[in-house]
């Protein structure tokens, strides 16, 4: 979790030090501009777990009320990094286990009872949890993931130059209006909008292909290809 961590970023930004988290959250941006945000669809441990509460509260999220609130965090969280390195004098050494004791998040040191470690591992974990029992599907991914602008950032950019990259395509033609691709979109995209619009670009898509699951037509695939 640390490697993921918003505070060690930070911690090390201080101290002019490159640590785990700034090189994964680096990974994530560089990664969008060929993959989308495809961590967040498949590897993100945060998205699973919203997931699973989705027997709970599958219910989508206006977006338009919801996904601004990331950036309001983000702005001033990624603002104070950068004033910490330039306080720092920039970054001069490397160290990739910053505050993660043997590579393991949660576990204690000598300036850190583990009781702590555990506070901050599990208020994380019912930050997230909270949201998606009472607000709806993937609702942290919406409004609070510290993650997620990294690589819509790099979703921009690599749209902005329309380069070869992992994408979804759509065939309007083979479309049946069914629906079943918004209804079980994770992100609550109204994904059969987008395939009758033939633009299935969206910043808050994370290309987890439940839209490609559920389509028996085939009229959404992966490609790795360039968009419109």
């Amino acid at each position: 979790m640390n490697y993921m961590s918003p505070y060690v970023i930070i911690d090390g930004s201080m101290q002019g030090i490159i640590s785990g988290s700034l090189m994964l959250f680096a990974l994530m941006f560089l990664s969008a501009l060929f993959l989308g945000r495809l961590w967040c669809g498949w590897v993100c441990p945060m998205g699973g777990l919203q997931e699973t509460m989705e027997p709970i509260n599958n219910k989508s999220i206006n977006g338009k009320k919801a996904d601004w609130i990331k950036w309001l965090i983000w702005i001033p969280w990624i603002t104070l990094i950068i004033s910490m390195v330039v306080r720092a004098g920039g970054y001069h050494s490397v160290d990739l286990l910053l505050d993660t004791q043997g590579g393991i998040s949660v576990a204690g040191a000598s300036d850190r009872p583990i009781i702590f470690a555990y506070i901050i591992y599990y208020f994380v974990i019912a930050l997230f949890v909270v949201l998606s029992i009472v607000v709806g599907k993937r609702a942290g991914c919406h409004t609070v993931c510290w993650m997620a602008p990294f690589m819509m950032i790099g979703l921009w950019i690599r749209n902005r130059f329309n380069w070869p990259s992992l994408r979804l395509k759509a065939s309007p033609l083979e479309c049946t209006n069914c629906k079943k691709c918004t209804t079980n979109c994770p992100m609550s995209l109204d994904v059969n909008a987008m395939v009758q619009a033939d633009k299935m670009e969206n910043l808050e898509c994370i290309l987890c292909g439940t839209c490609v699951d559920n389509c028996s037509k085939n009229a959404i695939v992966y490609s790795f290809s360039k968009g419109k």
